[in-house]
């Protein structure tokens, strides 16, 4: 896929905001952490990912009803959907001055049509090495679900079926949609909001 940058300014994927706090402490030390343990940029990333997507729990598999949203609240809580966890990866690597974005799909909210849509989020981090964005998904694997990150063929959580009419946006969004974390903010079960509440389009 072509993917395409909402800004031309790099600058913007480095942005601090109330949902990607990273002068917080705890993701200060966290991203300097991971960063001592990585031998290069590219490394420091993967573990930043990782991190991201195994210690970080998805609220929706716990069956939590706790709703997170800044970064800081979802490294705090050790939990969030992937609106929340995406929140948290753009701030450990904009913490060491990685430019980081937002990127979304639209899938079936079950394993078909009948059950609704809804949007997930993943997101894209610049490689200045390489001259080009790489996207991943740190929603969390299970059973069905394997993400990795790849620098050569991506290997997300969700492949798009199109005979379901689902469908991977191509943009890189500087910040995250207005939609997205609006239903994180007014929602307080997150069983309820994730049955119930998830936005169906951008």
């Amino acid at each position: 896929m072509n993917l395409i940058c909402d800004s031309e300014d790099l600058d913007d994927y480095l942005a601090v905001s109330e949902e990607v706090d990273y002068h917080d402490p705890a993701i200060v030390r966290l991203s300097a952490s991971l960063s001592e343990e990585g031998k290069d940029t590219i490394d420091f990333i993967r573990r930043a990912f990782e991190f991201v997507r195994d210690e970080i729990h998805h609220s929706w598999d716990l069956r939590s009803d706790r709703v997170t949203c800044s970064a800081s609240e979802v490294l705090r809580y050790r939990e969030g959907i992937c609106y929340a966890k995406s929140n948290l990866l753009s701030a450990i690597l904009r913490s060491a001055g990685i430019p980081t974005g937002f990127c979304y799909q639209r899938l079936t909210l079950g394993d078909t049509p009948d059950t609704g849509y809804c949007i997930h989020a993943l997101n894209a981090a610049y490689i200045a090495e390489l001259g080009r964005w790489i996207r991943f998904d740190a929603r969390g694997n299970k059973p069905g679900i394997e993400a990795e990150f790849s620098l050569h063929e991506e290997k997300l959580a969700f492949p798009i079926r199109q005979e379901y009419e689902e469908v991977d946006y191509p943009v890189i969004y500087a910040a995250p949609n207005p939609k997205t974390i609006e239903t994180l903010r007014r929602n307080t079960n997150c069983v309820e909001m994730y049955q119930h509440g998830l936005p169906q389009e951008l």
